[in-house]
């Protein structure tokens, strides 16, 4: 964050000298004794060098603004919110869960939290799903986005795409935020304020992270409801076909389908 200021700094500082230099030389120009060529060449000379340093300068100026969109919120920018500053808190040390444990933490959020963090992800608009995680702290978490995922597989199988491509939304806006709190090693809690300022701006280069994100994870949701609906087909085929085995352990479909055709007219000369 120092260098990114101090580099904006120093482009400013040149940036302003330059643009002097342009207004001096215009001057210049402008008064120069129109009968003598000699001083009005060198100052159009000197003039079209300054443009071309305008055109560079324009290049570097935009070049540090499209870093400053891409740069991912940091300490320094989160701890801000508007005129108010937001107490970061460092998350405790955590032990990693064996496989077992974070089954059984997640069933116990299920349990517990299950309906509001379908409150959630039925939410619309940004202002409601920020008041409404500041309301319910508890569902900062990985637990809710992992319902939420689950609850996306469900309606994609279901072909109710118009609502899973919104649960889908609120998931990556859950993903963010659990993000931007590892990034920046604090509880995910303090990031709900700094994560909607960002994103209710509306900056190009976040946005296009955002929605690039969003339609890559309805893909992947999309692509795994296929293969649960095809397991479940297969399944349900594999149970049909114990229902009708006979004596033997045959399956009079299968025994039916492989017996040889026999023409019409062998039928009839029998």
């Amino acid at each position: 964050m120092e260098q990114s200021k101090k580099e904006k700094e120093e482009f400013e500082k040149g940036y302003k000298e330059h643009q002097q230099k342009m207004n001096e030389i215009k001057q210049k120009l402008k008064a120069a004794d129109l009968n003598n060529d000699q001083e009005a060449q060198i100052a159009k000379t000197k003039l079209s060098e300054l443009e071309e340093q305008e055109r560079k300068w324009k290049e570097k100026e935009a070049e540090l603004k499209k870093k400053d969109q891409l740069t991912p919120l940091n300490i320094d920018t989160i701890c801000h919110d508007g005129k108010s500053k937001t107490v970061i808190n460092k998350p405790a040390p955590k032990k990693e869960l064996t496989e077992e444990e974070k089954s059984k933490k997640h069933a116990e959020f299920v349990e517990k939290h299950k309906a509001e963090a379908k409150k959630f992800g039925m939410l619309r608009r940004y202002e409601d799903s920020q008041q409404f995680l500041l309301d319910h702290p508890e569902l900062v978490c990985e637990e809710t986005a992992n319902v939420l995922v689950i609850w996306c597989i469900d309606l994609a199988m279901e072909e109710k795409n118009d609502l899973m491509n919104h649960v889908a939304h609120q998931t990556i806006v859950m993903n963010f935020i659990m993000e931007l709190a590892k990034q920046m090693d604090v509880d995910p809690r303090s990031c709900v304020r700094p994560f909607f300022s960002r994103i209710k701006l509306g900056e190009k280069q976040y946005m296009e992270a955002f929605n690039s994100e969003l339609d890559a994870f309805k893909e992947r949701i999309t692509k795994r409801a296929k293969e649960k609906l095809q397991k479940a087909m297969e399944e349900y085929e594999e149970e049909e076909r114990q229902k009708r085995l006979g004596p033997g352990g045959l399956d009079p479909v299968e025994v039916f389908e492989s017996l040889p055709e026999v023409s019409l007219l062998y039928n009839l000369q029998s």
